[in-house]
């Protein structure tokens, strides 16, 4: 790891700091002027330099000033920054929006992502609630009509799904009620990751039924428990995108919009990032190319101690990350308290 001087960590830090907040290239002179730095213009045109050579900088076309390069922003990061801290009214704002009656957890949700892209400006994503690690303690099979029934779960964190599922011709209510006891007694009590391997076998061995709709029955239990692909996540804020100067050109554009209309390389994104309490991944360290560009931060939402999802933004490398991070915080307290608080309620 490259060790900087004080001398130049002081220069890098305004260089960043004057950048996230005009996004225009630094020069000396500025760096001299407004944060009291006590070195000659040329001592620090000299330290840029420096800085320029080791790869922290960048000196766009024939400016005279330099803009940070990825590197800089992750050193940034990682060394330099200190998280702000939000006023009172910013905090109680936050706060209000989840005060706001919700009729259900995806309502939750949703406001989650109003929440972030509202406060932040940027693109925001929350990730539905994953529950392949929750224990099942509630899972019943009902028809509904001779062509329909409907599988209901509530999960130990008081989610409850319902999925209509088709009822294939000759399937009668007793093979019905025969199954939805079948699930209760393998499934009440364990994770889907314990009960879903011997299932599949099990209603073969005991209810001569049709194959595809034992397949169906699967995938209802597992869509319940994890919604997958756009399903799986929801954005707010996408308009942003029309302030981002990393966006003017049209075909930059063109391919970062088809990454939020298909949404199953987000869901993927954001799916792994439940393994990090906090993540911020910076323009190149994206997997995906189409966000080169920009840089992604993320935080956890637990219930009960479980980790259930991952909520995060989208935003230029130049974001000022360390009132995003203050942000994600208050938005992931809100939102593991109220949904703490709404699931203890209707999962009664």
């Amino acid at each position: 790891m490259i060790e900087l001087n004080e001398r130049k960590l002081g220069i890098l830090k305004a260089v960043v700091d004057d950048y996230i907040m005009y996004g225009l290239p630094i020069g000396s002179r500025t760096i001299s002027k407004k944060h009291g730095i006590e070195l000659s213009s040329a001592t620090i045109r000299n330290e840029m330099s420096d800085l320029e050579e080791l790869g922290f900088l960048e000196q766009p076309h024939t400016s005279a000033g330099r803009i940070p390069s990825q590197k800089a922003f992750r050193f940034y990061v990682d060394r330099l920054m200190h998280v702000a801290k939000l006023s009172p009214e910013e905090a109680e704002k936050i706060k209000s929006y989840f005060a706001e009656k919700m009729a259900e957890v995806n309502d939750v949700i949703e406001k989650t992502a109003r929440v972030l892209s509202d406060t932040t400006h940027h693109i925001s994503m929350v990730l539905r609630p994953q529950l392949k690690k929750s224990v099942i303690k509630r899972i019943q099979l009902v028809k509904l009509t001779e062509k329909k029934a409907i599988l209901l779960l509530v999960t130990d964190s008081g989610l409850m799904s319902d999925t209509v599922i088709a009822v294939p011709e000759g399937i009668t209510i007793s093979h019905i009620e025969m199954l939805s006891n079948l699930l209760t007694d393998k499934l009440m009590g364990k994770t889907l990751d314990e009960a879903e391997t011997d299932l599949r076998d099990c209603i073969r061995q005991n209810v001569c039924v049709d194959s595809e709709f034992i397949s169906d029955i699967m995938k209802a239990i597992d869509t319940s428990v994890e919604p997958q692909g756009e399903k799986g996540i929801v954005l707010g804020g996408t308009q942003n995108i029309i302030g981002y100067q990393e966006y003017m050109s049209v075909e930059k554009a063109k391919n970062f919009l088809s990454v939020l209309e298909t949404k199953d390389m987000l869901y993927d994104l954001m799916k792994k990032a439940t393994s990090f309490e906090f993540s911020v991944t910076i323009g190149q360290e994206n997997e995906l190319q189409e966000l080169y560009d920009m840089s992604v931060v993320t935080a956890t939402y637990k219930v009960g101690g479980k980790t259930l999802g991952s909520f995060g933004v989208i935003g230029p490398t130049r974001m000022d990350y360390s009132r995003v991070f203050s942000i994600l915080g208050h938005v992931g307290n809100s939102l593991s308290e109220i949904l703490s608080s709404f699931l203890e309620t209707n999962g009664d």
